[in-house]
């Protein structure tokens, strides 16, 4: 198989927003990152009780919140009189969670790249996938670059898969069963895959030329170091999400040190 040429995705992809510059998954984290020149901006989306997609990292409210218990216990209306910026810092203060779609469409109005990774909660995954594939067939034109779906978990994939086939995915890892990568290939396959997207340390130049000879893109989270970037420029991987939106420049493309 060859390597796709359509691949119209930025290489540099902003972090939950704008990683910790900003209280994550919150829209002011977004239009910072973007006012640090990203083109692209990774998310987290999960499913409130009442089946809208939210963003959120965790499934405990606790870390990002002023509340505590299981986010999609809740329902959006619930989510959406917390306090998501507090923790963060006192000029964040009374941020809200958004939803996806309120994302979304921000992106599209902006003319942004979307990286959306299918975070559900336990016993969710191929509700959450179907939701998440739902809501771009309403809402994503198909004239338009379509987002990118991630998860780790290979049946949000397959449920996004089964409503939005034309969106693209990628599989998220963060170990290697063996070593080789050789599963975890086979497994993004099988899902359709057009990424793998690993834990940035997994990568040598053995498993890129594996995965770009399957015809699949290799990228990178979280990459905050810039010897890190440098060692994936240099292995010719095509994806790096990073928190350093301060760091490093969505321009870059080569030498970073």
């Amino acid at each position: 198989m060859t390597l796709s040429t359509n691949w119209p995705y930025p290489r540099w992809v902003a972090h939950r927003g704008a990683g910790k510059l900003a209280p994550e998954n919150t829209m002011s984290a977004f239009r910072l990152g973007a006012a640090h020149g990203y083109r692209m901006f990774e998310c987290d989306a999960k499913l409130s009780r009442d089946g809208v997609l939210f963003l959120m990292h965790d499934a405990d409210l606790k870390r990002t919140t002023n509340a505590e218990g299981t986010g999609s216990d809740l329902s959006m209306g619930e989510l959406a009189q917390l306090d998501a910026g507090s923790w963060h810092s006192r000029a964040h203060a009374g941020e809200n969670l958004p939803t996806l779609e309120a994302l979304a469409r921000w992106c599209l109005a902006n003319h942004l790249f979307l990286n959306v990774e299918i975070k559900p909660t336990p016993g969710q995954e191929l509700e959450t996938g179907r939701a998440s594939g739902a809501l771009m067939n309403r809402i994503w034109p198909q004239t338009v670059v379509p987002p990118l779906f991630t998860s780790f978990k290979a049946d949000s994939l397959r449920g996004a898969r089964e409503v939005a086939p034309h969106i693209p995915r990628g599989l998220l890892v963060d170990k290697l069963a063996d070593g080789s990568g050789e599963a975890e290939l086979q497994l993004a396959l099988e899902l359709d895959c057009q990424a793998l997207v690993l834990n940035h340390a997994l990568w040598d130049a053995a498993l890129v030329a594996k995965v770009h000879a399957a015809g699949l893109r290799c990228s990178s989270y979280t990459v905050n170091d810039e010897w890190a970037a440098q060692r994936l420029i240099d292995l010719g991987t095509d994806g790096i999400i990073t928190d350093r939106v301060d760091l490093f420049s969505p321009a870059q493309d080569g030498p970073l040190l």
